[in-house]
Formats: structure tokens, C-alpha cells, sequence
């Protein structure tokens, strides 16, 4: 249906390997998605054990606490990992997911009630914001302070001051949970015992920095990114109205062509050999999910959105044993916003967009809106007649 950019085409064919310069080295992108999921399973040569070096750049400046359970490998990592998955899982719940379809009614329900809205900040943002608080268990008033924090807590002219603020903020709420734990995600972490004793307090920090800074911007852009494409091409709501059963396919598409994460750094423990590129013991290389999700020989007519794709082997979520707590959310919210869409919405009108594009030494990759103005039009009830009695 639509030409979706992609940088790494020719580097991924011609080497399977993009070089990105950085002040410290030159990190091999790793660009073919068979060659992405072996290195995902491979974590004695590319190893996810290097705090604040997996998000490339690195975040030594924006956060003093190893993300977790991300910045570590197996066995730990699952042990680790074990604590909370359970808790991330309820976002497959019935009652979890009618949270989530009341808060976007009442979103869409505003939107349908303006003139116009700027998707990104006025509907991505608070859907989000809304929806982490379900996730977190915490009341919903506390997304205004999400919401104020932006698209990204860490990224943008206020990054740092806005980690600061952030981690200020955490303390506080295990501090809080330290008095009287409950049944909220800061509890289970108060709570939590790991190797038989409980959690530091830098580990609660870890697991609760990486639910804001991994899971905030990420669904936020593939909302905006959905909203984008389904304005661009109003046959598409009407496709997805015809069947309903192809909203989950459509969401899956829309995570693998709108990949959020471009891409993610592993560390290697020894000199190693990345297609070609040699990488210096305790220099990084880096899994291109964005280039794999667009790989030719995986998915056929790579560069187009279909809606009905199947098979679908995306890595938008990652691979292997770092893969995504969050998925289950984020998939329970873009299922829920396609659903009522196609239940609410006749069409969504394309005002004006302001293109976002990640720049750096290696490629430029659009990725999202800066701005996306939309006007929708709600559905018209359909006439019914009465008919009088006999």
C-alpha cells in the first residue's frame, strides 16, 4: 500500500553490515534479520552485560542505574527476569484490556469532538501515558505527570534534566512502597525477593527506569505512526472494517514497518569478527531490528504495508531472551485503538504532518511525526425504521 524508507537496503545486501562512527568506535550495525536472531541468541559473543551501553548512544550521563533485567545476560538476566514477567503478562487480561478500551473511547471521544488534533502530544502521548498507569497499577492521575515529561524522558534539550526528575521521582515512590507496599508495581518490587534476599534499591530503580524510558516512546511513536498511515490511506480503515479479524495482523504489520527502536548495542567480551568488521574486545556491534524487519528475503514486497500480512517474523519486539516485557501492552493498546477506530470513525483527515527523522553519521531513517494535525470524522449511526404494530 504505501513505499517505506529504507536506509539500510543497499548496505544490508551488499554486506549485511552498516558501520555507525562514534567518538569512542565504530560499531558494526548488524542489518539481515537471520543474521540479527543469531547474535540476539548469542549472548557469550554479544552480550547484553554493560550498563548504560546497550542504548546506543550511551546513557552514562542520564541515569546511575543498570536498566534491568535488559543490561544483563542469562542466567541472570532470566532470574531477573522471572520477578516481573508475570506482572507485565496481565496485559492480556480481560480486565486489563477493558481499562484500556475505556481510556481510549474517552480519547477518541475527544478527538471526534475538536476541530483538529495534533496526534503526537494530544492523543499518542496521553493514550500512552493513560495506559501506563493501568500497566503500573498506580491511579490514572498520575499520567498528567507522564504526559508533562513528553514524548521521551530522556531524549530532547530537557534529556537530562527530565532522567534527574525521573529518578527523583521513582525514589519516591519506593519510598512510599517501602512504608506500606501494595499490589502496584512499585509493591511487587518492594516485595520481590531475588536470591533470597530483597531487591537493592538501585535494582528497583533499574527495573523501574526501563519501564518509563524503553516503554513510553516506543508505543507513542507506533500509535502517531499508525494514525499517520491510516490518514494517508483512508481505504485502509475501511479494509480493516471489512474483516475485523485482520486488526491483529494490521498490528503486527504496523510494528514492523514502524520500528521505533532502530536499533540496539550488544557488548563483546573478545575480538570478534562482524561480517567483515572487527570489533575490539569490549567495543560494541549493534542488532538493526529496523533493517531486519524490512529484509527483502523475508518478507515478500518488504518496502510496502499489508495489512493482512501472514507470516510475519518481525523483531520489533526483539528476539531470543531479551525479548520484550512490554509487548503484551503494547499490543493490547494498538489493538484496542485499531478496533475502535473501525467502530467510531468514518475517516481521518491528514492536516498537516512535520516529518521526524533520526540523523546520524551512518544514515538518516524517518521515524514518526515531530507534528501529525489529523481532523476525524465519526461514523453516522446507521437509520433504523420502525415498524408499527399490527
Amino acid at each position: 500500500m504505501a513505499d517505506i524508507p529504507d536506509p539500510f537496503r543497499d548496505a544490508r545486501r551488499d554486506h549485511g553490515v552498516l558501520g555507525l562512527p562514534t567518538d569512542r568506535e565504530t560499531i558494526p550495525l548488524i542489518l539481515r534479520h537471520d543474521d540479527v536472531r543469531k547474535a540476539a541468541k548469542d549472548w557469550k559473543t554479544f552480550s547484553s552485560d554493560a550498563p548504560f551501553r546497550v542504548p546506543i548512544p550511551s546513557e552514562e550521563h542520564l541515569r546511575s542505574v543498570r536498566q534491568l533485567p535488559i543490561e544483563t545476560d542469562p542466567p541472570e538476566h532470566g532470574e531477573y527476569r522471572d520477578l516481573v514477567e508475570p506482572f507485565f503478562l496481565r496485559a492480556k487480561q480481560p480486565a486489563f484490556i477493558e481499562c484500556i478500551e475505556e481510556i481510549t473511547d474517552r480519547l477518541l471521544g475527544d478527538a471526534l469532538g475538536r476541530d483538529t488534533i495534533e496526534v503526537v502530544g494530544e492523543l499518542a502521548l496521553p493514550l500512552q501515558s493513560r495506559a501506563l498507569t493501568v500497566l503500573l497499577g498506580v491511579p490514572e492521575a498520575e499520567a498528567e505527570r507522564f504526559i508533562g515529561w513528553g514524548v521521551h524522558v530522556f531524549h530532547g534539550e530537557h534529556g537530562v534534566h527530565q532522567a534527574a526528575e525521573l529518578e527523583r521521582y521513582l525514589g519516591e515512590q519506593f519510598d512510599k512502597a517501602a512504608t506500606n507496599p501494595g499490589d502496584d508495581f512499585y509493591g511487587l518490587l518492594t516485595k520481590a525477593q531475588f536470591h533470597g534476599r530483597p531487591l537493592t534499591r538501585a535494582e528497583q530503580l533499574g527495573f523501574a527506569n526501563l519501564m518509563f524510558a524503553g516503554g513510553r516512546d516506543t508505543v507513542i511513536h507506533s500509535i502517531a505512526c499508525a494514525l499517520g498511515f491510516l490518514a494517508e490511506h483512508p481505504e485502509a480503515l475501511d479494509f480493516l472494517r471489512a474483516d475485523p479479524s485482520r486488526i491483529v495482523l494490521a498490528s503486527e504489520e504496523f510494528f514492523r514497518v514502524f520500528m521505533p527502536l532502530t536499533h540496539i548495542g550488544r557488548v563483546c567480551p573478545v575480538d570478534t569478527d562482524v561480517h567483515g568488521m572487527t570489533v575490539q574486545a569490549g567495543d560494541r556491534a549493534s542488532l538493526c531490528w529496523a533493517s531486519a524487519n524490512l529484509d527483502e528475503t523475508v518478507f515478500p514486497a518488504a518496502d510496502e504495508v499489508h495489512l493482512d500480512r501472514r507470516p510475519n517474523q518481525h523483531v520489533a519486539f526483539g528476539f531470543g531472551a531479551h525479548l520484550c516485557l512490554g509487548a503484551a501492552h503494547a499490543r493490547t493498546v494498538m489493538r484496542t485503538l485499531l478496533e475502535r477506530l473501525c467502530s467510531s470513525v468514518e475517516r481521518i483527515e491528514l492536516i498537516s504532518k512535520i516529518d521526524r527523522v533520526e540523523h546520524t553519521t551512518a544514515y538518516d531513517r524517518p521515524l514518526g511525526y515531530e507534528s501529525l494535525v489529523v481532523r476525524f470524522h465519526g461514523r453516522v449511526p446507521p437509520l433504523t425504521t420502525s415498524v408499527p404494530p399490527l
